[in-house]
């Protein structure tokens, strides 16, 4: 079972890095419009992009997304990538620890990243299909959620809700009974935040409150258009042979709430929210920001840059942050939270989802809403 869980995570970062893994439909930022002011306030690299998030100061609204461990070749790109978070000032998520909680002689593969990083913000990582019993084997005791946290000297614990993908994959855990519960024992006895982590199919209003009301502390809604699993798993069933899955995969390749109609639904919980799923730019995260995020996650572009080099990560980072900073000069602010109040249009299929499911988007988190005047 070990041997297995090492190759699988190995095949996800090849195909994560190389495959054609895109959600078809998009995130929905092409449809967040930041209305221009054509008077900026101050100088342009006066900018602050600070942010307080779960008691932790970073520099940047920037988290290096869950992506990868358990495995040789995760250990070097850990490393390069906990390294570039220390240097920035920046946040970043392990990929999940249930290999090396399963076979000790793979907890370096994540450990490095503390031992790279000794003043970053680092968030440990475990999933929450693995809460419950599952055929493939004993569900995860509370002893070893805090075994985890401890592995990497993690600040948070994200508890990753990866349904869709354990439906299509070959191996996949499909168990969810008493799930409710699991994750509220988890929450108790963690001794950290608690961080609920969507992979690529979004949070709905609905889960965001239900997710508060079981106790965790923030939120990462991992919508869709960004990297899908499903169409991760398929690639991977279709060379096991696996008809089932490669077809599931295909089918539900675009499944899911766009991230950007997603972090709209999900604020409502008012609870420190992160925006992953198909951001590729420092103004895609400003769109984030103005709709409510609190941070983004970025895995994808990231996991690239960190095969080819430790300089190319810092040129892609340092290129994000300009973009961000950019897009806050342009749209009237001096710091990262003056985006909440900025001026925000928004349009087409995103309009339509927000519409359609009922989602209110006004002044006071995020600027007005289409066709709004602005009494000021």
């Amino acid at each position: 079972m070990a041997n297995e869980i090492e190759r699988r995570k190995a095949e996800h970062l090849m195909l994560a890095a190389s495959g054609q893994v895109e959600g078809p439909d998009g995130p929905g930022w092409k449809d967040i419009h930041l209305v221009h002011q054509a008077l900026p306030r101050t100088d342009l690299q006066a900018v602050d992009l600070g942010v307080e998030f779960l008691g932790q100061r970073l520099k940047a609204p920037l988290v290096i997304a869950s992506m990868t461990g358990g495995h040789e070749q995760a250990t070097e790109v850990n490393r390069r990538l906990a390294r570039a978070a220390e240097r920035h000032g920046i946040a970043m998520g392990l990929g999940s620890q249930r290999a090396a909680l399963q076979n000790s002689a793979l907890a370096g593969t994540y450990s490095v990243a503390r031992k790279a990083a000794p003043t970053a913000m680092l968030i440990a990582n475990v999933g929450a299909p693995q809460l419950v019993r599952q055929k493939s084997g004993h569900r995860l005791s509370t002893a070893q959620l805090r075994e985890a946290i401890d592995m990497v000297g993690a600040q948070a614990l994200a508890i990753h809700l990866n349904f869709l993908e354990e439906s299509v994959q070959t191996e996949g855990d499909r168990r969810a009974a008493g799930l409710r519960d699991a994750l509220a024992e988890a929450v108790e006895a963690a001794g950290v935040p608690l961080i609920a982590k969507e992979t690529g199919s979004g949070l709905s209003r609905a889960a965001a409150l239900e997710l508060r009301a079981l106790g965790f502390s923030a939120l990462d809604v991992g919508g869709s258009g960004g990297t899908s699993f499903a169409a991760i798993e398929a690639e991977r069933a279709a060379g096991r042979g696996d008809s089932r899955g490669q077809r599931l995969g295909y089918a539900f390749r675009g499944w899911g709430i766009p991230t950007a109609a997603s972090v709209v639904g999900a604020r409502v919980a008012q609870l420190p929210l992160i925006a992953t799923g198909g951001v590729r730019s420092g103004l895609d995260a400003a769109k984030a920001i103005a709709l409510g995020a609190d941070l983004v996650g970025v895995a994808r572009p990231l996991l690239e840059a960190a095969l080819e080099s430790s300089a190319r990560i810092d040129d892609w980072i340092e290129q994000f942050l300009e973009e961000l900073r950019v897009a806050v000069w342009l749209a009237g602010g001096t710091r990262l939270a003056d985006l909440r109040s900025a001026l925000v249009v928004i349009t087409a299929e995103t309009r339509n989802w927000l519409d359609d499911l009922g989602y209110e988007f006004s002044a006071g988190r995020g600027g007005v809403l289409e066709g709004e005047v602005d009494a000021s």
